[in-house]
């Protein structure tokens, strides 16, 4: 044991010594360090875009001047050993590793290792990930030559005293006393109250995001103040931080009781208001933070100070275009600010845009907020980014604006709908199921493990019946994507979502089916890339706002940015191309008469392919839209061109509702328009470029209802793209029976005995359908005997808000005829019961032009699934009723093919 322990204080001896070499030394600590200015440009490096430093504040001042309250926060939040450790804490250490391990990743590091880490070791080293166990040691064996440099108590309090006056803070303040000046106004510390001294402690973590001017709002006096809203990460922080020193008294070293639990509770309620500011006039204000914040990852691996950034000297170049940010910034403005102005007309001619009638309708509507974000998703490049609008509208005081929040890159956001092509990608690629599977869209109580089960209803209240995939997706469905998200497994969907690039503020889905409907929340920056990963073949490259870092010498801090050699499948591109042909089908007129208005066109009117889903979230918080257009060639990048994914999200910075069901305002109402009006300005110029089709995808005729192959039955059929090998059989849904009809003109199932001549038809047999799920198939049966009774029949199982039988696309728009697909069969044969006329006051089958023509036209839109109910009594079994005529296809046009070889024909 003796031998051992010699080698292992010899081993130790040897690693300090080696690591020690060229360290600085640690007397330096106290030596304040001057900031440079940095600048930030556009792509091109010619336009400035930000420049930090310039107004730099700093004020140094003695321990004896900082209020003990204020270095026990500091001290309990950073360090809770300070005062006892070597400078650094190998207890603090292992925990850390632990919870590392079980998915609660935090640092543990001291106060003395932040100081070192910003003060005494050399910034490449800091900023170099594939050092950080050599930086680890260092930064270790530093703090303890720190701690020994300055010992006892007065070096303690020298070390806590140079960590405190060499902070940053966030809004330009570079130590304590400037950082109080700065926020309140407050030249003698001990003025600061306890509220105020807990944010200045939650302040070194993250400066940049927790920038209390950054998440300020003004009052309606022009006063700023931050909400006291958890959701705002200061004021959560801040709380914590007010929690723990009542909680644990023990970390209240120098104060020791001098302050009570109800102290730290009135604290947490005090209203966080702040002294008048001179913002910095930044161009793309909201995308300059988000350029801080990444630097600071990129400069010093994620850690919560970053000294390299801090001490300035930077030339960025980054990812925006400043010519197609204009753009976004007009749009947005046009989308959220243009309908409050008091002539709304004369912003428009201000802001140099028509004043459009989707303009003048939400003048009438409570949607305060809006952002853009558009990368090029075959680079990771973002081109353009809006944050929220009007970030320097001081004359607007309202919660529900909040110009400052970043939204784009920090708002939590549910996606709505728009998350269902991520769930139906993810089953195309898997072969579980083919954009022509079909789906019955019937109002169903799913067993969710839960006593009431979950109801989703679709937002219009019908229900269609057989339809495809494609259908259901283009349409929005909420039904038929909780069948498939069941199929895929919400699990499996969660996590598959990530590949594509989506970041889930849970680790775990607590959504349960729901997730389908977008109800986990996202940053709509992660949403757009998830986008991009589709239109770039299923490859996922991520995003990016730096291209090029350089010193004062001109030298390259980082690595130049360069798109990922090969980046990874999140699916294949045979799948990711079909999900981008049914999207695609939503911008062309022809396909979609419903979302197709909000179609692409080039300086000349020609029409551009182009993606587009729209989402509005379950409680109409959230309005979506997200699309994309088809990638250009090199010399089409030449001229200015990039393969755009837009994103575009509206509602309010409060979270409050911006729909009500007096005043209904949807994702097509807002996101969608200011989607097109960006998207267009933006690509007018360029060459039309359509989706090349990879290889390992056939084209087969099917079934427009049932997606199967067509037998002599079929009655409309469509061309459906499908990955080799997954081309369906014939169908089986459509059966031919044999029916006699009597003179009467009443058609039975013909059997031995029978009178007449009979003769062979398709009918719609829906008995095998969904066979395999007993809460599916259940619905299924009650709908059939709905559907015999014609479209916009009432029922389903929720009797308080019951669903109608209804055609494809609604009661009124039937692009393949008022039909399923074929008629039911008759119920009775000729041997069961004579074969009387039915009255017309018993009539199950209305002439398909009747009820139609009794309801209003409903479109679909993304309006939210309704909340589960509690079951409703069992309901009686149908009355038996008469046998109904045969009922043939009503005759209509059959959807020709479209021209320039667009795929499949016409669909809804």
């Amino acid at each position: 044991m003796a031998l051992v322990a010699l080698i292992g204080f010899v081993g130790a001896v040897g690693v300090f010594a080696a690591y020690s070499r060229d360290l600085p030394d640690p007397r330096g600590l106290e030596e304040l360090v001057f900031i440079q200015e940095s600048a930030i440009y556009d792509r091109t490096g010619n336009v400035e875009l930000a420049r930090f430093s310039s107004g730099e504040r700093r004020e140094e001042v003695r321990f004896d001047d900082i209020p003990p309250i204020l270095i026990d926060a500091t001290t309990g939040i950073e360090d809770r050993s300070f005062w006892t450790n070597t400078g650094f804490d190998p207890v603090g250490i292992m925990a850390a590793a632990v919870d590392t391990l079980r998915g609660r990743e935090r640092g543990a590091s001291t106060i003395t290792q932040q100081l070192v880490r910003q003060r005494l070791l050399d910034e490449e080293l800091v900023r170099d990930p594939s050092r950080l166990a050599e930086r680890k040691v260092k930064e270790i064996i530093q703090s303890i030559r720190v701690t020994e440099a300055y010992p006892g108590e007065e070096g303690k309090q020298r070390i806590i005293a140079a960590y405190l006056n060499q902070n940053y803070y966030g809004n330009g303040s570079y130590g304590i006393k400037a950082a109080a000046k700065s926020y309140f106004g407050i030249e003698d510390l001990s003025q600061l109250s306890l509220s105020q001294v807990a944010l200045l402690a939650a302040l070194p973590q993250s400066p940049s995001t927790y920038d209390l001017v950054r998440n300020a709002v003004e009052d309606s006096q022009g006063k700023l103040y931050v909400p006291l809203d958890e959701d705002i990460p200061i004021v959560a922080r801040r709380n914590y931080i007010l929690d723990l020193l009542a909680r644990e008294p023990d970390r209240l070293v120098l104060t020791g009781n001098t302050y009570d639990a109800a102290d730290f509770a009135a604290a947490k309620r005090e209203r966080i208001a702040l002294s008048p500011q001179q913002r910095a006039a930044f161009r793309a204000p909201h995308f300059i933070w988000a350029v801080r914040s990444e630097l600071a990852d990129r400069l010093c691996s994620g850690e919560p100070t970053c000294p390299a950034l801090e001490r300035g000297g930077l030339r960025v170049i980054s990812t925006l275009d400043w010519e197609i940010q204009e753009m976004a910034q007009k749009w947005v403005t046009a989308a959220i600010l243009l309908p409050h102005e008091d002539d709304p007309k004369a912003y428009a001619d201000e802001l140099g845009v028509p004043y459009t009638e989707w303009m003048d309708k939400l003048t009438e509507m409570e949607v305060n907020n809006g952002a853009l974000v558009a990368l090029d998703y075959q680079t990771g490049e973002v081109i353009a980014y809006v944050g929220s609008a009007g970030y320097y509208r001081n004359d607007i005081a309202d919660e529900k604006f909040q110009p400052q929040f970043d939204v784009v890159g920090n708002g939590w956001r549910q996606p709505g709908s728009t998350f269902k092509v991520f769930n139906y990608v993810t089953g195309i690629d898997e072969r579980r199921m083919t954009a022509a599977t079909m789906f019955m869209d019937v109002t169903t109580r799913f067993d969710d493990g839960t006593p009431e089960g979950y109801t989703p209803k679709n937002a219009d209240l019908l229900e269609r019946g057989p339809l495809r995939l494609r259908s259901a997706l283009q349409l929005s469905l909420n039904i038929p994507a909780v069948k498939a998200v069941q199929l895929n497994g919400v699990q499996h969907v969660f996590e598959k979502a990530r590949d594509f690039g989506l970041r889930f503020q849970n680790e775990q889905p607590r959504a349960g089916l729901s997730l389908t409907l977008g109800t986990e929340v996202i940053h709509p920056i992660d949403l757009a890339t998830g986008f991009g990963t589709i239109a770039n073949n299923g490859r996922y490259v991520g995003h990016t706002r730096i291209l090029r870092v350089t010193n004062g010498a001109g030298d390259d801090v980082i690595p130049p940015y360069e798109p990922p050699a090969a980046p990874p499948a999140a699916v294949t591109p045979q799948a990711a191309h079909i999900m981008t042909d049914i999207l695609a089908s939503n911008t062309n007129p022809r396909q979609n008469p419903l979302w197709g208005k909000y179609n692409i066109r080039d300086a000349q009117d020609n029409r551009r392919p182009a993606t587009l889903k729209t989402g509005t979230n379950n409680d109409a918080r959230d309005l979506m839209a997200v699309g994309y257009i088809a990638p250009p060639t090199a010399s089409d990048r030449q001229a200015g061109a990039y393969a755009l994914v837009v994103g575009t999200w509206a509602g309010n910075s409060d979270g409050s509702v911006v729909t009500t069901p007096d005043n209904p305002v949807f994702a097509t109402d807002v996101a969608a328009p200011m989607w097109q009006a960006f998207l267009t300005e933006a690509s007018r110029s360029w060459a039309i470029r359509d989706f090349e089709r990879p290889p390992g995808i056939v084209e087969a005729r099917v079934d427009a209802w049932s997606g199967m192959r067509p037998n002599q039955f079929a009655s409309e059929t469509v061309n459906e793209l499908f990955i080799d090998g997954t081309v369906p059989g014939e169908d089986t849904t459509k059966r031919g029976l044999q029916v006699v009809t009597d003179a009467e003109g009443n058609s039975y199932l013909w059997s031995e005995g029978c009178a007449g001549v009979p003769e062979t038809k398709g009918f719609l047999v829906l008995d095998d359908v969904e066979r395999d799920h007993a809460d599916w198939r259940a619905a299924i049966d009650d709908w059939i005997e709905r559907a015999k009774k014609g479209p916009g029949t009432r029922g389903g199982p929720d009797r308080e808000v019951p669903t109608r039988t209804s055609y494809l696309i609604n009661l009124r728009t039937t692009p393949y005829g008022k039909s399923w697909g074929a008629p039911f069969p008759p119920e009775l044969s000729c041997d069961a019961a004579p074969s009387p006329s039915p009255s017309p006051s018993e009539s199950p089958s209305p002439s398909p032009s009747e009820s139609p023509s009794a309801e209003p036209t409903i479109e679909p839109t993304e309006e939210p699934t309704p909340e589960p109910t509690p079951p409703p009594p069992t309901m009686p079994p149908p009355p038996t009723l008469p046998p109904p005529p045969t009922l043939p296809p009503t005759p209509t046009p059959t959807p020709t093919e479209p021209p320039d070889g667009e795929s499949p024909p016409p669909a809804p």
